[in-house]
């Protein structure tokens, strides 16, 4: 076998021959959103390159694969079936000493020979014929491998995929416990209102049209999981999870901050000296809120069950109304007046306690 038909998968996907589970899982998603179908529709070369890169991560997850593939290098699946797994220990083949219990080494001219004669084993066909079949059968794909991947799992035509995004999300997703390396991501934007009150989206994913239902009460950063809905193993078919992150866009009035739904709601600067009855706006609708005498420009009222809808319970949490005072900018002659013998008769300084504030 010539020593180029070899496949370093630890070259291939980038990490060193230490790297752990993690490091490995990390370097396979990244290199596969980049060089993934969907991504680089009708192009031969990118494509052949993700089987390449799927291929290596077949391997370099599986500790019981990764480990003969070590030992064995190319040959790490035919001595598996041939039985040879104790070739890999203290003195075995590919660790110091050269010998493995059983093998008379000494009878092969070379490893070449032993492998060989290893596959002959496994076909029937003797040394020359395995000799032959060593060169034409590397390269061999179990089935269901990646040439078999199917491209229509994912498309980014009609659900928004941003390969930049999901490069983002793979690198912290690959933290995650129960993750698989073909789950994606994608945002879903969705308006305040529709957040608020629940709502169901269609989407076309890979071709397939997929109704989601949206809880009553999303917050931003909710996750949503569209189960065997994401890209197909090369390997098995099997196909990971969808995880739409919500996205909320901006409300005009009302502001949602963690559990808290707030909003601010100007007053007349009489209404704050004297007290007043005002009409504030909430989700579901206007209410009479009572500002208190002598309320200050930035103070919030709390309306109890005003707020966020909670998932699980279904009650909702309050809205804060921050009260804002605001001057009105274009006067009456007799408001005018009114406001200059108040200024004229006012018998409190509003400064008075910061009179002698210095450094």
């Amino acid at each position: 076998m010539a020593a180029t038909d070899f496949k370093d998968y630890y070259a291939i996907l980038g990490v060193s021959k230490t790297a752990d589970a993690d490091e490995i899982k990390r370097s396979f998603r990244k290199l596969a959103r980049k060089y993934h179908p969907d991504v680089n529709p009708n192009n031969k070369k990118a494509e052949a390159k993700f089987k390449e890169v799927s291929e290596a991560y077949e391997v370099l997850s599986d500790q019981d694969k990764r480990t003969k593939y070590d030992q064995f290098g190319q040959y790490w699946e035919q001595a598996d079936k041939a039985g040879a797994s104790g070739f890999g220990g203290p003195g075995g083949f590919g660790g110091p000493g050269g010998g493995a219990p059983g093998v008379d080494f000494g009878a092969y001219g070379s490893f070449e020979d032993f492998v060989n004669e290893l596959l002959g084993r496994m076909g029937g066909g003797g040394a020359s014929s395995a000799g032959r079949g060593a060169r034409s059968n590397y390269g061999y794909q179990q089935p269901g491998s990646p040439s078999g991947f199917d491209t229509s799992g994912f498309g980014s035509s009609g659900f928004g995929f941003d390969p930049r995004t999901a490069a983002r999300t793979s690198r912290s997703a690959g933290k995650t416990v129960g993750r698989s390396p073909f789950d994606q991501e994608a945002a879903l934007k969705l308006t305040l209102s529709e957040a608020f009150h629940g709502t169901q989206k269609r989407f076309s994913i890979g071709g397939e049209s997929v109704a989601v239902r949206i809880p009553a009460g999303v917050k931003a950063g909710s996750k949503i999981r569209l189960k065997g809905k994401g890209a197909a193993n090369p390997q098995t078919q099997q196909r990971g999870d969808v995880y739409l992150t919500v996205e909320l866009t901006p409300h005009n009035f009302f502001k949602l901050d963690g559990d808290k739904l707030t909003c601010e709601v100007p007053i007349a600067p009489d209404e704050a000296v004297l007290g007043a009855k005002v009409s504030v706006p909430t989700p579901e609708g206007s209410v009479t809120v009572s500002v208190p005498a002598g309320i200050k420009s930035g103070q919030s009222l709390r309306l109890k069950g005003k707020g966020w809808p909670k998932k699980k319970s279904g009650e909702k949490t309050d809205l804060l109304v921050k009260v804002v005072i605001t001057p009105p900018k274009d006067l009456s002659e007799q408001e005018k007046s009114l406001y200059e013998q108040i200024q004229a008769n006012r018998s409190s300084d509003p400064r008075s306690a910061i009179a002698n504030i210095k450094l």
